[in-house]
């Protein structure tokens, strides 16, 4: 686990934390990590969350079957990123989603408790970590807001300028490259893929971008 340690440092959990405070904290918080092969399932709903998770290897989504087998992509979450925070205090209930790994990942839970006490062994850190939890959990929240606008929108090209306008500005160039395949794009924006795919060959035609698989480019 400590082979981790550089990456736990550059997360948003961990910011401004020293690497020999954090190899300390994991034990201090409880750590453990769990290894899953691509297409097995992290969390299913239903479930009840003690633990926050942080991913530093690999790819997750959080996805939602309906009875028929049609499926949501609620979100995406990245090496780094975490996942877990809405679901852990006593009044949050059970998960209303499954998460499944998309590629083999790896993933560290922390005890959401013991970073919420300050341990025995006062470590001089721990108040930065629960500082920056709550950031994570504004800038989660941010994420959320960004997605609804895009689900807010009326027309499956509606949805797609709104998705793929946040991206290029996310990049910061009218070239880039998106985390999705053509279904989980059409999963995550909850649109019927062949109606989405045609969508985008009309705008192609029209002159409004161009593509490559998941590579888009903004004219």
């Amino acid at each position: 686990m400590k082979k981790f340690i550089p990456l736990l440092k550059r997360t948003k959990l961990f910011a401004g934390v020293a690497d020999e405070e954090i190899g300390a904290m994991l034990t201090c918080l409880d750590a453990k990590m769990g290894a899953y092969k691509k297409g097995e399932y992290v969390l299913r709903q239903g479930e009840h969350l003690s633990h926050i998770m942080v991913i530093v290897e690999g790819e997750l989504h959080i996805q939602r079957d309906d009875y028929w087998g049609n499926r949501a992509i609620v979100n995406r979450i990245a090496v780094g990123q975490t996942f877990g925070e809405a679901y852990v205090s006593p009044e949050s209930g059970a998960l209303l989603n499954d998460v499944i790994a998309v590629r083999d990942s790896t993933v560290i839970f922390f005890d959401v408790r013991k970073i919420l006490s300050v341990c025995s062994a006062a470590c001089r850190f721990h108040s930065m970590v629960v500082q920056n939890l709550f950031f994570a959990i504004s800038e989660k929240n941010r994420s959320l807001v960004q997605k609804l606008g895009h689900m807010s929108k009326r027309t499956t090209r509606e949805k797609l300028i709104s998705y793929l306008s946040e991206e290029a500005m996310r990049s910061g160039s009218a070239s880039f490259t998106i985390p999705f395949n053509r279904q989980q794009l059409a999963d995550f924006l909850s649109v019927d893929r062949s109606a989405m795919s045609n969508e985008l060959c009309k705008m192609r035609d029209e002159g409004l971008l161009e593509f490559d698989k998941n590579q888009f480019k903004l004219l």
